[in-house]
């Protein structure tokens, strides 16, 4: 039995990322890092595992068709936790992805008990203006909401009750409700459905998670093999990401503003989160200076890792800073908001100018 509990529904920090190759079969994807450097995910190894990215990295290297699904859960404000997964759609749509994304709002009434008025809001104003605003083009975007969207959709999540059974969902997520029976149904549905005739044919799909997530893509990936004789469908492929860790460490969660900063947060507070933020810092400045300072336990450091620089030298040079004790948490800090301020104003910016182009985009496709 696998020591690592990964479970969609409920947050179980992992120590050792390297555990899941062994227990659960997932693939390194340290052989991909060299061809894809240009994404700061993959260079920096924060994603860190696959299944089946062989297919669609040929797909990128010989410029054939491939699929990018995606979905957002209705629930919160969008956080730099968030931002990962964005900033993922962006880069597979520039490789030439067709990109899938859906709003999981069936999973939001089924699950968290958010009403299906709220989940559209929250989508609409949080997620996707944000994707609008990081460089998603939504005009090559298929976006749909799990409550509203095709017939050949619905057909297909009911037929694919028919080679799941209850024993086997027990097996995956122990216990389970009739709300995340139809919940994991409907997931499945939204990666596979691409694949039906109806939107091109069988094409290999890519579905960036974290490794929370895995349990549904290997049912998944099951039931793209128990159809194959009556859809023709492949595999998707995954790729599994490292959590962020919340600013107070821990869990980033949207129900614990104090553990993340959101995209669209006020300068003030997001400052104010920065400078009350866990860091990796020694008792005193005299300990910080003769034994210097853990960066790896610092949440600080992890939002200039992830997201704040891309310059890989000037985050090292931070990193060495630190470990030396010539950097203290206090000075760290500063550099932090410096960064982060500049980048929020610039994002809102352009959220602004985003609202408008969704607001266009829903219209057109009758959802206003």
């Amino acid at each position: 039995m696998p020591k690592t509990k990964i479970d969609p529904w409920d947050f179980h920090d992992i120590e050792d990322y390297r555990n899941l190759f062994s227990e659960f079969g997932i693939g390194s994807f340290e052989k991909f890092r060299s061809k894809l450097s240009m994404n700061r995910y993959i260079r920096r190894g924060i994603i860190f595992g696959h299944r089946d990215f062989d297919r669609i990295m040929d797909a990128i290297e010989n410029k054939k068709p491939f699929v990018m699904m995606t979905g957002l859960m209705p629930s919160g404000r969008f956080h730099f936790g968030h931002k990962m997964v964005a900033d993922q759609i962006v880069f597979y749509q520039k490789m030439g992805a067709d990109i899938f994304v859906c709003s999981a709002d069936i999973e939001a009434y089924c699950v968290r008990g958010i009403s299906l008025e709220i989940a559209r809001e929250i989508a609409i104003n949080e997620y996707l203006v944000n994707y609008v605003a990081l460089g998603l083009n939504l005009n090559k975007t298929n976006f749909w909401f799990q409550s509203n969207y095709v017939v050949p959709y619905y057909r297909f999540r009911d037929m694919l009750s028919k080679r799941v059974t209850l024993n086997e969902l027990k097996g995956i997520y122990g216990d389970i409700s009739p709300g995340k029976i139809i919940s994991v149904l409907t997931q499945s549905a939204d990666i596979l459905h691409p694949q039906l005739e109806e939107f091109g044919g069988p094409k290999p799909t890519i579905v960036p998670v974290g490794a929370d997530q895995d349990p549904h893509i290997r049912l998944t990936r099951d039931l793209a093999i128990r159809f194959q004789s009556e859809f023709r469908l492949m595999q998707p492929s995954a790729t599994y990401h490292k959590f962020m860790r919340g600013l107070q460490g821990g869990k980033m969660s949207s129900s614990d503003p104090k553990s993340y900063i959101a995209l669209s947060d006020k300068p003030k507070g997001a400052i104010k989160k920065i400078m009350n933020a866990k860091t990796g810092g020694r008792a005193t400045v005299d300990e910080q200076r003769d034994m210097g300072g853990v960066p790896e336990r610092c949440t600080v450091y992890d939002l200039l890792f992830y997201h704040l620089i891309d310059n890989d030298k000037e985050l090292m040079n931070i990193y060495e800073e630190c470990k030396s004790g010539e950097l203290i948490c206090g000075e760290c800090k500063a550099k932090c908001v410096d960064i982060m301020i500049k980048f929020l104003d610039k994002h809102q910016k352009r959220m602004e100018k985003a609202k408008t182009l969704v607001n266009e985009y829903l219209s057109k496709n009758g959802y206003n």
